[in-house]
Parts: structure tokens; sequence; C-alpha cells
């Protein structure tokens, strides 16, 4: 009897290697991540005004947001091909230390991202329109 192992469909291997090019630029990201909430804390510091401190909160959101795309593509990478179409094969890669690395990895990144949403980016009215 032969024992025969169903291929990964054509869908998962593009994905695949797409998620290992994104993946490639996640070092560099985070940095760009870093710079920015460097900048944000240096402005909040500094005591700048709400337009400044607006703006370096809107960036930070921006780098965060791109560095923790790169890292959800490298934990997918990291869990294999097999777990593009199969959820069991992607719960026994969580469980790798590298898996389990780029789990924690993007949980920290979501939750970096969430709070500086929800307190990092100070609130400023909208200008009145102009009376005739």
């Amino acid at each position: 009897m032969a024992f025969f192992r169903p291929r990964v469909s054509r869908e998962a291997e593009v994905r695949y290697h797409a998620d290992q090019e994104i993946s490639k630029s996640f070092p560099e990201l985070l940095g760009k991540a870093r710079e920015a909430e460097q900048t944000l804390r240096e402005l909040r510091a500094a005591n700048a005004d709400e337009i400044e401190l607006l703006a370096a909160g809107q960036a930070f959101d921006k780098a965060l947001t791109e560095a923790l795309r790169a890292a959800e593509a490298g934990q997918r990478a990291t869990f294999g091909v097999k777990a593009y179409d199969d959820r069991i094969a992607r719960r026994k890669a969580k469980a790798t230390p590298a898996g389990a690395m780029w789990t924690a990895e993007v949980n920290r990144l979501r939750t970096l991202r969430e709070e500086n949403r929800m307190w990092g980016i100070p609130r400023v009215p909208r200008p009145l329109p102009a009376t005739r």
C-alpha cells in the first residue's frame, strides 16, 4: 500500500515565496519604526505643539504598520508552505521556537500600534468652517 502526501496548492507556494521576500525587509522596517518612536518621544519631551505631535504619531503608526506586515509575513513564512492550507500545520508550527518567536513579535507590534493609536496620536479639533 502506497501512502501519498497531498501536495500543497500552487497558490500556497506563491504566497509562501512572496512572504519570504516581504519578510527580508523586516529589520529595516523595524529600524524605521524605532526612529519614528524616538522622534515622537523627543517631541513629547520638548513639549511640542499638538500639530507636530499629530504628524509624528501618524508617522510612527505608519512605520509600525509596515513593520507589522513584514513580521506577519515572516511568521507565515516560518510556519512553512503546508501551514497556508492546513490549520493543524499552522498550530504545530506556532509551537516551534521560531514560530513562537515570530508570534510574540507580531503580538508585541500589534500591542504597540494599538497603544499608539489610542494614546500616542493627539486628538486635534477640526477647524471651524468660515462663516459668511
